[in-house]
């Protein structure tokens, strides 16, 4: 498999669990789905700490933990809910890095554009709106600390908080999770210099009870940046 391969595995089976997430179910019910899918669809393994699917709702959107101390709550899901689902395939050690936050509202998944919430919509178009700067901003010569830079001060400007507690936007995609780079301060190195990197802010606005988080790999296709 490729790259594109195991990512699209991600994709759709955040596809697959948009169809099929219902109030009443349970986080643990929605990480089996989503990890089970994921074999089903050509995954091997999970490669970050063996967790495919990282499931959160409600006000535990906004917490941002190492995948070392994640254990899915015993939640419930509402007829009204934020749902965050972040997914790492694997196959034969190629990644697949992929999230989103799905709303429903009146126990169905609705689309971003659909949604009623005002909050949960801005939240959610703020997320497009720091990936479409990311594509208009990055080139081969930017450096993974320019790009942390620029778009916290975005992430400021708009009037949000980046949630990451590490304070990072993304990383590397590498065989080794002890290698991995990151989109932080002090990282001089280019985005160019590596073959993919995740961008995923994780954000809210101050003193809210909810965070968004919209993942994608990129990579350079002819010294332009493009989504995996």
């Amino acid at each position: 498999m490729k790259y594109k391969d195991v990512q699209q595995i991600a994709k759709d089976t955040i596809d697959f669990a948009k169809k099929n997430i219902k109030p009443g179910m349970k986080l643990l019910d929605i990480r089996k789905l989503c990890e089970q899918k994921m074999l089903e669809l050509g995954a091997d393994s999970f490669w970050y700490w063996d967790v495919g699917a990282f499931v959160f709702a409600g006000d535990e959107t906004t917490v941002s933990v190492s995948g070392k101390q994640y254990v899915t709550s015993d939640r419930i899901i509402n007829e009204n809910d934020i749902v965050t689902i972040d997914l790492s395939p694997q196959n034969d050690n190629i990644w697949g890095d992929y999230a989103r936050t799905i709303i429903l509202e009146n126990g169905v998944v609705v689309d971003k554009a659909d949604v009623n919430n005002v909050e949960w919509r801005n939240g959610l178009q703020m997320e497009d709106g720091l990936h479409k700067e990311l594509l208009e901003f990055a080139n081969i010569e930017t450096t993974f600390e320019e790009l942390y830079y620029h778009i916290n001060e975005i992430i400021t400007e708009n009037g949000f908080i980046n949630l990451d507690f590490m304070g990072n936007l993304g990383h590397s995609i590498v065989k080794n999770k002890g290698d991995r780079v990151y989109i932080e301060k002090g990282n001089k190195q280019k985005l160019s210099d590596v073959d993919y990197f995740t961008f995923e802010p994780h954000i809210s606005i101050p003193r809210s009870k909810y965070g968004y988080k919209k993942e994608n790999i990129y990579y350079f296709e002819d010294s332009k940046l493009v989504e995996l």
